[in-house]
């Protein structure tokens, strides 16, 4: 049975919204039109041109990927052919409007002021009414592990006692592992016992977009009153975003003093520890590194399946147990990626008007699965070093030797000798022409840091060795 393109479209879509923020699709994804697909070009209508620079930079491979994961073979776009609407310019201030709206009633917690940014770019980003927090993301949703038990206990506690322990509280982790779940998670519970106080919920980019404004538009007495003195807790996702930006780093070591020493809660997350964010000032890892450090490693098998189980009852789906043994079994890399296989896989079986069995799940699995016989490869590891230490695989192929970039280099290096067995001289030549004898003091090194139970280096490779699926 031939499914439509445009039923494609929508389901591709699905598969994204459960890989992303609600607050990043709803802003770049929701607002695009599909045209068709023809000779493997995409044609997509948006909004403006702003809209074509963000999405190829940051979610085009995305794109491709969940359509790949629909299509036959062969048939998966490489281009994409944008044409400008100016009608979808009037539905996206509309829908900024009705967000905010919403927000007023406090009916849906979600963050309109990126959407009212794009749609207009003098209008102030200062304006809370309330907490942007995604009523979806509470403690009792949240499945516990062995691999976030620390973090959601620390965040308990914050939640529960906010500025008494734990202040700063620092939680690192991969993407999609349940950090934002946290966050939403003890904003609601303090205005669970204390519904008038304040929460500032945000990215660290967004910190930086308003933080630019308001120099911009003379309005930094205002920015600084709102972080620094109408705060009662500030939860901020992505903290690394702020490295290597000077200007902005000083402005919110003054914003965390300021709370600090008021009691008040600050929360921050990132996808390394503290100590790894290259470009940071020493006096802000310090502060991080000064209350409680939490991680979220990938989920154990059981907690796949509980994850799966649970988002199932909560999406109320019929998912048999065995199917829910191989989901989990499969994905491994993160939660949300789990939950956005779950609903694809629901969309998949309610548009074929089929149950969702053990061989539906197979069938929806084997575009995305790779073929049995494909081993796994240096470049494969490169990628997954370099997404643990938020850099580019032309960082650990090029020829810097500063320590944010030859460390992790040297952990990409030992992770490929000792799970592939490459040759020293080939391992020197995959990572951008190397002398082998640099390998193999690579290596040595890597190995003696974790003769010495090197913390660091343990928890480092460990986090890798799980997103490749060798722990």
């Amino acid at each position: 049975m031939e499914i439509p393109m445009d039923t494609v479209w929508k389901t591709a879509l699905t598969s994204l919204r459960g890989k992303l923020s609600s607050e990043n699709f709803g802003t770049w994804l929701a607002p695009i039109v599909f045209d068709g697909l023809s000779d493997r070009t995409l044609s997509l209508r948006i909004p403006n041109r702003f809209y074509q620079d963000w999405i190829t930079n940051h979610y085009q491979d995305l794109l491709f990927e969940s359509l790949k994961a629909e299509l036959p073979e062969g048939e998966a776009p490489t281009k994409i052919a944008w044409t400008v609407d100016e009608a979808l310019q009037e539905k996206v201030k509309d829908r900024a409007a009705d967000l905010k709206r919403s927000e007023q009633r406090n009916d849906v917690q979600v963050a309109a002021a990126p959407v009212a940014a794009v749609a207009s770019r003098k209008e102030s980003p200062l304006t809370r009414p309330f907490a942007d927090l995604n009523p979806k993301y509470r403690f009792d949703n949240f499945v516990v592990g062995p691999s976030n038990q620390l973090a959601h206990a620390a965040s308990k506690a914050v939640g529960s006692a906010p500025g008494r322990r734990y202040n700063p509280l620092f939680i690192y982790g991969g993407v999609g592992l349940g950090k934002t779940h946290l966050m939403n998670a003890m904003g609601h519970e303090m205005l669970r016992s204390n519904p008038d106080a304040c929460i500032l919920y945000l990215s660290a980019e967004r910190f930086t977009n308003e933080f630019i404004w308001s120099l911009q538009n003379h309005c930094i007495d205002e920015f600084r009153k709102q972080y620094r003195e109408n705060c009662d807790l500030l939860l901020m996702d992505d903290i690394q975003f702020l490295a290597g930006r000077d200007q902005t780093q000083e402005e919110f070591f003054h914003t965390f003093n300021a709370l600090y020493h008021q009691d008040r809660q600050i929360v921050v997350t990132s996808d390394v520890y503290p100590h790894e964010i290259s470009k940071m000032e020493e006096r802000l890892i310090s502060r991080f590194q000064s209350g409680m450090v939490a991680d979220i490693q990938p989920p154990e098998l059981d907690t796949r399946v509980a994850i799966l189980q649970k988002k199932a009852e909560v999406e109320d789906i019929n998912l048999p147990g065995d199917v829910a043994h191989y989901l989990a079994q499969v994905v491994k890399s993160n939660v949300r990626e789990l939950e956005g296989t779950l609903l694809r896989l629901a969309v998949k079986a309610d548009l074929l008007a089929r149950p969702i069995d053990l061989n539906l799940a197979r069938e929806s699995m084997r575009a995305v699965l790779p073929p049995p016989d494909q081993a796994m490869s240096v470049e494969d590891i490169q990628r997954a070093v370099c997404h643990y230490f938020n850099l580019k695989l032309s960082d650990i192929k090029s020829k810097r030797r500063h320590r944010n970039i030859s460390y992790p280099r040297q952990v990409a290096m030992y992770i490929a000798r000792e799970r592939l067995g490459t040759s020293y001289p080939e391992l020197g030549e995959r990572f951008g022409g190397k002398d082998h004898t640099t390998v193999i003091s690579a290596v040595r090194k890597i190995s003696g840091l974790l003769e010495h139970e090197d913390e660091s280096t343990g928890t480092a490779i460990e986090a890798i060795e799980r997103k490749l699926g060798l722990a």
